[in-house]
């Protein structure tokens, strides 16, 4: 065989009309088969598989392919045929055709695999993290990978088409006020001081703005050190947009845009537009959340009213302490007495109180521990209230808004089921607080300190209750990502600060620099991100993120392929002016000693 070239076609690429041809492949051998001295060799590369057959009267060829082991990078020489009638593969893209194989080389010979490639046994997401580059290769993997390409190149090819600049920010930045977030980078040059890595590009995009781009985006990298979950990851991907003279209508009619082209692309589905729009407050009063799955319905109903006078003093004294009596109909279920208790003790464990259920009876009655301290006209109230149907049970909580809401959202979201899982529910959640309250009572940014409000002197009045314009993009109960129209005064951002208890020395020091930009004519402005991750995940139902990233880390952080993170000593800490604490090192000195024993 001549090594002009390492191939002349693709797997998936031949078909029926390339009989007669002859043709180079190469890839890895998935698959090898002996079938009476006949070996079939099921050849993958990146767009697919095609058979390749080796007859004993192939001489060294023949020898080599019923050698092979599996996942060997081999070339192969040979003509493209038909198959025997009755042996097409339909699962496959060249499944009508077959290479008559004359000659083979092995690139590179694969050792004994660490778990097998095809998916008939689980594989302990471990081990697939420290060998990822096998389980790459899988289909799974390869569709999920081929699938993220698609909607970034989708995203881009729209953003381009409406004028977008691509513009790359930094990855070394100052820390951020959320500094215990910040991943640090210690610096050679000056030591003691500290780079960031960006939790996102937030501040540059602004002053892109500033600079008169009007409309940026970027496929950013950003990092955030926080505990993992499974969409979640310390280092992630994000569609990064910002525009010039821009209000809320533009950036999310430009989110429909994208995600309609993604969309379209990965699942060949139109989706309807626009997007439906809820309020921050509406949302949490329908669905006790701020990222709602709309798919189903068992909206919360507030029954505050109801009990307002009633004698069952447990609800009527939540309400008349500024509380709420909420509820949910779960439908039409077959629960024990225990099962009943057990989502009353699931409700506690959520911060409620307690959790009253009631079961509409064939007749209309209805069954409940507390049926009897309520009267006849009230019972009939909550039925009547929930829409109830005989056999449905009905979940009622007594409580503070904060706490009653997101209790019965949880448990909505564990009985509730949509009707078509592969549906793609968006909507938009805008009007969110400028602030969120602590349990201590502190005010925090619902966004970030740089986000609108609706009005400047209600958030200076009554910080707790002032409206932002900040909106949060969301599919199928995920948050994809949030926006707002930012700041661009900065007299209003130092009152922001103020408002956050941020002194205007603390401001000065924090961000001198970007108040300053904003004194030079900064045009109004807005802007979004996108979690690229979690978008692909929902479109390819993983429930994990890390199944859509290449080389992803473990949920405590860690990376069984290259080890990281990793301990650095001697010299390379020195250089930096970094010294371990003693009970650090004497922690990885016991961690030796065990390791050696």
């Amino acid at each position: 065989m001549g090594n002009e070239a390492y191939r002349t076609a693709h797997a998936a690429s031949l078909d029926t009309g390339d009989a007669g041809r002859a043709v180079r492949v190469a890839g890895w051998a998935e698959r090898i088969r002996d079938q009476g001295g006949v070996v079939f060799v099921d050849l993958r590369d990146a767009t697919g598989i095609v058979q390749v057959v080796f007859r004993p009267d192939g001489g060294e060829a023949h020898d080599i392919a019923g050698a092979l082991k599996r996942e060997s990078c081999i070339q192969v020489d040979g003509v493209v045929e038909a198959r025997p009638e009755g042996m097409a593969n339909p699962d496959l893209a060249s499944g009508e055709v077959e290479i008559e194989a004359s000659g083979i080389v092995v690139l590179s010979r694969a050792e004994t695999l660490p778990f097998q490639l095809d998916g008939r046994v689980d594989v302990a997401e471990e081990r697939r993290l420290k060998y990822r580059y096998l389980d790459l290769r899988t289909t799974r993997m390869t569709e999920n990978l081929r699938a993220r390409s698609t909607v970034i190149q989708a995203m881009r090819r729209v953003l381009d088409g409406s004028g977008f600049l691509e513009v790359e920010t930094p990855t070394l930045i100052a820390s951020t006020p959320e500094g215990a977030r910040d991943f640090l980078v210690p610096s050679r040059l000056r030591p003691g001081n500290f780079y960031a890595l960006p939790q996102s590009p937030q501040l540059f995009k602004q002053l892109l703005m500033i600079g008169g781009v009007e409309r940026y985006y970027q496929v950013a990298k950003c990092y955030r050190d926080e505990d993992f979950r499974s969409d979640r990851q310390v280092e992630f991907s994000q569609l990064d947009l910002e525009g010039a003279f821009w209000g809320q209508d533009d950036v999310l009619e430009t989110l429909e845009a994208i995600v309609t082209q993604v969309v379209k692309d990965t699942r060949g589905v139109d989706l309807d537009r626009p997007f439906p729009r809820i309020s921050y407050a509406e949302a949490m009063e329908r669905y006790g959340t701020d990222k709602p799955d709309i798919r189903f319905g068992m909206e919360i109903v507030d029954l505050s009213a109801v009990f307002e006078q009633s004698e069952f003093k447990a609800f009527a004294g939540v309400v008349a302490d500024g509380g709420v009596v909420r509820a949910i109909n779960a439908g039409a279920r077959e629960l024990s007495r225990a099962g009943l208790d057990a989502l009353v003790e699931q409700a506690q464990s959520l911060g409620a109180k307690g959790l009253v259920w009631m079961v509409v009876q064939d007749d209309g009655s209805v069954r409940s521990p507390v049926a009897k301290f309520l009267a006849p006209e009230e019972l009939a109230a909550v039925v009547a209230a929930l829409d109830a149907s005989p056999g449905d049970v009905l979940l009622l909580v007594g409580d503070i808004a904060r706490v009653a809401g997101p209790v019965l959202g949880q448990l909505r979201l564990d009985l509730g089921q949509p009707l078509d899982h592969d549906e793609l529910a968006f909507l938009f959640v805008v009007d969110f607080p400028v602030f969120e309250v602590t349990m201590e009572g502190d005010l925090v940014p619902a966004h970030h300190p740089f986000t609108a409000p609706v009005s400047v002197e209600e958030m200076r009045t009554n910080p707790a209750e002032a409206i932002s314009k900040a909106y949060d993009m969301v599919l199928n109960g995920s948050e994809l990502g949030s926006g707002s129209v930012r700041i661009h005064d900065s007299d209003v951002q130092a009152q922001v600060f103020e408002v956050l208890g941020i002194s205007r020395q603390q401001a000065q020091a924090r961000f001198g620099w970007f108040m300053e930009a904003l004194r030079y004519g900064t045009p109004p402005h807005a802007g979004f991100a996108i979690g690229i991750d979690r978008l692909v995940s929902i479109l390819r139902n993983e429930i994990n993120i890390r199944e859509v990233i290449p080389f992803p880390k473990t949920q405590t952080g860690a990376d069984p392929l290259t080890g990281s993170p990793s301990r650095v000593e001697g010299p390379q800490l020195t250089e930096l002016g970094i010294a371990i604490r003693p009970e650090i090192e004497a922690q990885w000195a016991g961690e030796a000693q065990s390791e050696s024993v």
